[in-house]
């Protein structure tokens, strides 16, 4: 079995990619894991020189020096030891083929697509010897991890970072960013038409009709405060229908009423979906 499952260069100040090994893997750890490598490779300039963050099945080791950072996603039994002797073999290799002003100088994703070979020989190299074959000694690094240990993070870290390097302390789940709703249900799909049609039946009294219109609306889109406002709505159409009693039937004002809450009902299930965040490879 493989220890050292993806490795990824980028630069520390933008994060931008600039080479990465192959995947062969379909491990759904390995694809959050390569999600989180994005997350990461964006917060580089204000994080430790060495770092680890640690997963279920997988860590994250990443060694930065120069304004080039060193990735890899191992498995949890390769020893820190090992990780990083990797990555400084990982550092030797890319700045004996690429000096600082080519780093500079790039401007778009995976511009050295040519050393992909070389972390495919080097990764390949450590699944099978399990050591180190540049310039490094496994007791150097060592001897440097005792001395001065990497940081360990969490992906929490991370986001926080990052959202506060762009300028948002607050980055919530639901931030358009990584989520999205679920698609729309056949029983949703009932619920938009039977509020149309309901909102068709109430064009002469407005207030009623901006409900309802209200409800399509946060049925279809994400929101802050989704369930204060599906209740308030709610409440309101409540409301409506019974300042309408003498105007209507119960069985009017019962249809209404009932549409009301299963509109609300469908939109508080409504779920989020994480997107993907491939990191281009």
């Amino acid at each position: 079995m493989s220890l050292i499952l993806f490795a990824f260069v980028v630069r520390v100040r933008d994060g931008l990619p600039l080479s990465a090994s192959t995947d062969f893997l379909h491990n759904k750890e390995l694809q959050e894991r390569k999600q989180q490598l994005k997350v990461i490779s964006k917060s580089l300039s204000s994080l430790p020189e060495r770092g680890t963050v640690k997963g279920h099945e997988l860590n994250i080791h990443f060694l930065s020096s120069e304004g080039v950072s060193y990735m890899t996603v191992c498995a949890c039994g390769l020893p820190a030891a090992t990780a990083f002797c990797f990555l400084e073999d990982l550092r030797w290799e890319f700045t004996a083929c690429f000096d600082n002003s080519a780093v500079a100088l790039a401007s778009r994703p995976y511009p050295f697509l040519e050393f992909d070979s070389a972390i495919q020989k080097l990764q390949q190299h450590y699944n099978q010897k399990g050591g180190p074959s540049l310039e490094v000694t496994l007791a150097e690094v060592q001897e440097d991890l005792r001395t001065s240990p990497p940081q360990v993070l969490t992906i929490e870290d991370m986001t926080l970072t990052n959202g506060a390097a762009n300028g948002h302390v607050e980055q919530t789940a639901a931030s358009g960013q990584s989520q999205r709703l679920e698609p729309v249900s056949a029983p949703g799909i009932l619920s938009l038409v039977l509020n149309i049609m309901c909102a068709a039946l109430n064009l002469i009294r407005g207030v009623h009709l901006i409900t309802y219109t209200f409800q399509c609306h946060l049925y279809l889109f994400h929101t802050c405060q989704k369930k204060l406002k599906s209740f308030t709505l709610l409440t309101l159409i409540i409301l409506c229908n019974a300042f309408l009693f003498g105007l209507r039937n119960i069985w009017q004002l019962a249809f209404h009423m009932s549409v009301a809450c299963l509109s609300t009902l469908l939109t508080l299930h409504r779920k989020l979906l994480d997107r993907n965040m491939d990191c281009g490879v």
